[in-house]
């Protein structure tokens, strides 16, 4: 197998996992609604509507990263969306450890470290939208 080979396998394999485990948090959010963060956000002063948002971070972005279309942009979104939920979710959790010695925050932190390598990466051969493309 050529390096090339290897490295767009490598980008599928990082776009699938960083895509599903995202869409799974996206699916709580289909079924049960925005409400818990619509009242996070109101309490912060910020306009409820801004909850709308959960849905391009945690549905959009990550269909669109395991399809392989537009995914550097989609990379960017799921990007931006983890930073938010660290501000105003777990801003109090950014010097906290758990109980077995992690990192409080290393599940989002994971999240925005494999966004920002499919955003400098880029989607690869197997993607629908193929290695070409200013997004792609």
């Amino acid at each position: 197998m050529s390096q090339t080979t290897l490295d767009d396998l490598s980008r599928l394999l990082l776009r699938l996992v960083l895509g599903v485990l995202i869409l799974l948090h996206g699916w709580v959010k289909i079924r049960n609604g925005v409400g818990g963060i619509e009242a996070m956000l109101v309490m912060r002063g910020l306009p409820a509507f801004l909850a709308w948002g959960a849905y391009v971070g945690e549905v959009l972005a990550p269909l669109l990263l395991i399809a392989g279309i537009w995914t550097r942009m989609a990379a960017a979104m799921v990007a931006l969306h983890m930073l938010v939920a660290v501000a105003l979710a777990h801003s109090g959790h950014l010097a906290m450890f758990t109980a077995g010695g992690g990192w409080r925050l290393e599940l989002q932190a994971m999240f925005l470290a494999a966004a920002l390598a499919i955003l400098l990466l880029g989607a690869g051969r197997y993607s629908a939208g193929g290695r070409g493309g200013r997004w792609n």
